[in-house]
């Protein structure tokens, strides 16, 4: 390496060092100024904006739960309680005088938790998926669904344009249900030497699952309805085109798969209230109206089976609802970051599990979220899933399945090789958790 290009490197290095020390001291006097705000504030009723904020989210929740747990008029009375809460609380402000003083906290915790996690990300950047230089493929099969999506294979026109770039496409019949695993292991004793899927993240998991046994590079296409798979990878979901660009000037990632009683994931295991409304065959033409119709009698009517699991050792009892993810999600800390995971090569698996029986849980669980009794977010190499039955229900990738029980989730790390375009918009920076100590050091230079 050029002597020169390390010198660049180390004052590119210096200089982010240097902005992360900045933006952590802005983060420090940006929490002091919340704190003076409030002392200043407390003969204006500072405790009240603190009490109304709480009291409000309290009611809030109570609110949902009434609205998720029953039906009829208590339905409706936990609607209007669920709308009625946050209205009140601004309305207090405004004939109180205190909007302005609520609003300038509001500013204040804003600028707070943005110049910290800046200041982390900075500090300790987030370098996911290494990807490495990959030929481009002699014989790539691609396999569509072109219900999928709405239909985003014909309206992007994605069968023409593979074909152009000499990928062979196998097309999906939505009238005569196929095995697309089989048709994945038909094209490889037919000699492809790559695999490819134009569809919902449970088709990509089946066809991954074929691609990682035969050490194959897989690739995505990003015409499913959400595409959870492909955001995390950092693919462009509004326009599917641009994932055929790796055919042609691609780069490959080495990707952890999740394994469910033997069966591939590429997102997310779901058992419980969730798994259980999937089952029901009206879900995809009503998803809302299913889950508000069955809601009630799985949360305390008694229909609902409660889970025990063991998560690399540690008991979790008597559970309404379990995800198991292939990696863990974004931590809550991470506001930019929700709904996304970080890296899909880290070895673990994600688990969230939730258990809310009244209207007093809903309540602690708003206010203290992940460290309420009600919600458990932990990481694990292996799960273990009981419950008293034989066989329960498991949404694998948004499918619809039953497993017998124990159901065991493990890890394959690094089983997948995924062939995506060196020209893709990329995954959010994700910050690490908010932690004061790291926060301080880093602004007096200790970190």
């Amino acid at each position: 390496m050029d002597p020169g290009d390390g010198g660049a490197t180390r004052m590119a290095g210096s200089r982010s060092s240097a902005v992360a020390r900045l933006l952590a001291w802005l983060a420090v006097l940006a929490a002091i100024g919340v704190v003076v705000v409030l002392v200043l504030a407390l003969r204006a009723a500072g405790l009240v904006i603190i009490g109304a904020g709480l009291a409000g989210l309290c009611v809030c929740a109570v609110g949902v739960w009434w609205f998720l747990a029953y039906r009829g008029v208590v339905r409706l009375l936990g609607a209007l309680v669920a709308i009625a809460a946050p209205v009140a609380v601004l309305v207090l402000f405004a004939f109180d005088g205190l909007w302005l003083m609520a609003l300038i906290l509001g500013v204040f915790w804003s600028a707070t938790v943005a110049c910290a996690q800046a200041a982390l990300r900075m500090a300790h950047p987030h370098r996911p998926h290494r990807p490495v230089p990959a030929s481009p493929p002699e014989r790539p099969v691609l396999i569509m669904n072109p219900k999928s999506g709405g239909g985003k294979v014909g309206r992007f026109g994605l069968v023409e344009r593979a074909e152009a770039l000499g990928a062979r496409v196998i097309l999906l019949d939505p009238a005569a249900p196929a095995d697309v695993a089989e048709l994945a292991r038909e094209a490889v004793a037919q000699g492809a030497d790559l695999l490819g899927v134009a569809g919902g993240d449970g088709t990509q998991a089946l066809v991954a699952a074929v691609a990682a046994e035969h050490d194959l590079p897989f690739l995505v296409i990003s015409a499913g309805t959400r595409n959870h798979f492909a955001m995390d990878l950092g693919l462009d979901r509004d326009d599917p085109v641009r994932c055929l660009d790796a055919l042609t000037d691609g780069e490959e990632l080495r990707i952890d798969l999740g394994d469910v009683a033997g069966r591939a994931f590429v997102n997310t295991v779901s058992f419980g209230v969730y798994a259980d409304v999937v089952q029901r065959p009206e879900y995809r033409e009503d998803k809302a109206g299913t889950m508000l119709s069955l809601m009630p009698d799985l949360l305390v009517g008694g229909h609902g089976l409660r889970l025990d699991a063991r998560a690399d050792g540690t008991a979790l009892t008597c559970q309404q609802a379990l995800l198991v993810s292939n990696n863990p999600y974004a931590s809550p800390d991470d506001l930019g970051g929700a709904g996304r995971r970080p890296r899909l090569d880290g070895g673990e698996l994600g688990v969230l599990a939730i258990r809310v029986e009244s209207a007093a849980q809903a309540a602690d669980l708003a206010v203290r979220g992940s460290q309420s009794a009600g919600l458990t977010v932990m990481t694990a190499r292996e799960v273990e899933v009981t419950a008293a039955a034989d066989e329960i229900s498991v949404a694998v990738d948004g499918e619809a399945l039953r497993m017998p029980t124990p159901v065991v989730c493990t890890m394959r790390p690094g089983a997948l090789r995924v062939l995506v375009p060196r020209d893709r918009p990329g995954v959010a920076a994700l910050a690490p958790p908010v932690r004061w100590q790291r926060v301080i050091g880093l602004a007096l230079g200790r970190a």
